[in-house]
């Protein structure tokens, strides 16, 4: 469904992404972890053409999107972006019906409008529908967002540290959502700072250092002690735990009496 292939990426003289290949097939959950600066938004903003690469490719269903128009895109990807603000007050109905801006012509038609009933329930806003989106909470906004990715019917859904500024509660809500979307065939890809979330939810890791794609693979292959120390240059020590199948990073702190 996704591949890169040989992608770079500058801003002016400076070199942001270097030879980046990955692929992606349909119910894949994708985490792109890195330190700051490591050009992981970046790789979001290429894939839906808002930033135009110096070379490579970057293909979905084979048609490569550099020749694909705006619309068509859309219709193939949505984004969920780090920071959402919106000052204007639009209820939440009005804002998951946006997602649908990609295949309206003159106005929503009912087809429309059920789908995005659809997915406020399934995202568990419904009861929202009435609200203005300038009086909800952080979590409330957050499921607002993705509501309205998801309205798009897209292929492929792009998140930019979805659970940044989130409790805990509602950052495993979402990504128990987000999660949903991949098991019904959506690719998911998601920048994630968190990396034992990214183990839990994501069944492919891609480990991102100075604009270089440094280790591709499941959490297992991805999350050991020499990658994360070579990314971030902090030894850590991985646990499994059998029973989850899942592993559990920790970071190998000095003790604070010797800071």
């Amino acid at each position: 469904m996704l591949k890169i292939k040989d992608l770079n990426v500058s801003y002016g003289q400076h070199q942001v992404l270097e030879k980046i290949g990955l692929s992606a097939v349909k119910g894949e959950f994708i985490g792109i972890i890195g330190p700051n600066g490591s050009g992981k938004t970046t790789l979001l903003k290429t894939i839906t053409n808002v930033l135009k690469p110096t070379s490579g490719t970057i293909m979905i269903d084979g048609t490569n999107i550099e020749k694909m128009k705006s619309n068509e895109i859309a219709k193939n990807v949505a984004v969920v972006s780090q920071v959402v603000s919106i000052n204007f007050e639009f209820t939440v109905k009005d804002i998951v019906l946006m997602g649908r801006n990609p295949y309206i012509k003159s106005s929503e038609s009912v087809e429309d409008i059920n789908i995005a009933n659809d997915m406020m329930k399934k995202t568990n806003i419904h009861f929202l529908k009435k609200r203005l989106i300038t009086r909800l909470s952080g979590g409330e906004l957050q499921r607002v967002i993705i509501a309205r990715a998801l309205t798009q019917t897209p292929k492929i859904l792009l998140l930019d540290e979805p659970t940044s500024h989130l409790d805990i509660t509602n950052q495993i809500e979402i990504l128990n959502l987000v999660k949903k979307a991949s098991t019904k065939g959506m690719v998911v890809i998601a920048v994630m700072h968190d990396l034992n979330l990214a183990a839990y939810y994501c069944n492919k890791i891609c480990l991102l250092r100075d604009g270089c794609l440094i280790s591709t693979g499941t959490p297992r292959q991805v999350l050991t002690p020499s990658n994360i120390e070579v990314a971030f240059n902090l030894p850590i020590e991985v646990m499994h735990n059998n029973r989850t199948n899942s592993l559990y990073v920790m970071p190998i702190l000095e003790p604070l009496n010797e800071i």
